[in-house]
């Protein structure tokens, strides 16, 4: 990574760097760089990995609701001859 490829980030993000944080940019990201390779770089020993693992989703159950009209504006907090009152909006 380069000057030129930070230069090309700021402008996709739409902002303007000067050369000072162009030069902290490109060392915080050679940081980063270094730190994921190296992540990538240790290996797993998966025989040790005994944890069970399924699956912690919910089944999807299909509820019969009612949206009555009644039932809605028995459930409103404040209404009136069957209208629901609402605060003003401007």
């Amino acid at each position: 990574m380069d000057i030129k490829d930070v230069e090309n980030l700021a402008e996709l993000a739409k902002i303007d760097l000067n050369e000072d944080e162009k030069k902290q940019i490109l060392k915080d990201m050679g940081g980063i760089l270094e730190y994921v390779k190296t992540i990538e770089s240790v290996k797993l020993d998966e025989t040790k990995l005994t944890y069970d693992t399924y699956n912690v989703w919910r089944e999807d159950k299909i509820e019969p609701q009612e949206f009555s009209k009644e039932s809605i504006i028995k459930q409103f907090p404040d209404k009136q001859d069957n209208f629901l009152k609402v605060k003003k909006i401007l």
